[in-house]
């Protein structure tokens, strides 16, 4: 945006908040949005449901699908959350997809409790064992380690435990692949033309987010920022 990408290619691009995958699911789904942000494992059964909906590109290569927890709830491996309590929003792309992971793990996913929170409380949750533990992307292992402290946190990344897939994605409605397959080629250029230029000059795109978002903290941003290039930039990548 920033750039004057969209604008080049005529497109007047409005960024709406989301609530996770779920929520940018439904937004797009019922006309709300044109385009969405959303894990590609929730978008998928959404659509073979019925929801008028196709993934149309991919940000992240490989998942960031992730557990975080506290060394002293004794949690190092998935078989261990049976009985615990874990924290995410009812709409949570991992919340949703935890009955496939526990059932790759032999977990008993019906001894695992959920305490519904908003997004923002995931940390919150945490560090004052509300819950034992929190899916969470790895990206966010910065703002993770400031909540609970570095030397207490666990990480659990999905892909160790058999479950590597296709993860954070841009999707489409069916009426805007139809109707406007021409804009949303534009966006998507546009949009990837943007998260290259992330590649090449990461502090350049952290000054400009820091110029749109005042509040962040750049020490903290940055290392999250790095992590989720990571995942971007793989052997696959072209």
């Amino acid at each position: 945006v920033e750039k004057g990408y969209y604008r080049e290619r005529g497109l007047e691009v409005e960024l709406q908040n989301s609530k996770g995958s779920a929520d940018s699911i439904a937004k797009v789904d019922t006309g709300r949005a044109d385009i969405g942000l959303a894990d590609a494992s929730v978008v998928i059964p959404r659509a073979a449901q019925g929801a008028k909906i196709k993934v149309v590109g991919a940000v992240f290569d490989n998942t960031p699908l992730n557990i975080w927890t506290r060394k002293d709830t004794g949690i190092t491996k998935p078989k261990d959350l049976e009985g615990k309590t874990l924290a995410a929003p009812p709409g949570d792309a991992q919340r949703q997809l935890f009955p496939a992971f526990a059932k790759i793990n032999g977990v008993d996913a019906s001894t695992v409790k959920w305490l519904n929170i908003e997004p923002a409380a995931k940390f919150v949750a945490l560090s004052e064992k509300r819950a034992d533990a929190v899916p969470d992307y790895t990206t966010g292992q910065p703002f993770w380690e400031k909540a609970v402290g570095k030397d207490n946190l666990v990480r659990m990344p999905w892909y160790q435990y058999g479950f590597d897939t296709y993860s954070m994605s841009i999707f489409a409605s069916e009426k805007t692949i139809n109707e406007r397959p021409k804009v949303l080629r534009d966006f998507l250029d546009a949009s990837y033309r943007g998260w290259r230029d992330v590649m090449e000059n990461p502090k350049a795109a952290l000054e400009i987010f820091k110029k749109r978002v005042p509040e962040i903290d750049p020490a903290l941003i940055e290392p999250n920022m790095m992590l989720g290039l990571e995942l971007m930039k793989t052997e696959r990548y072209a």
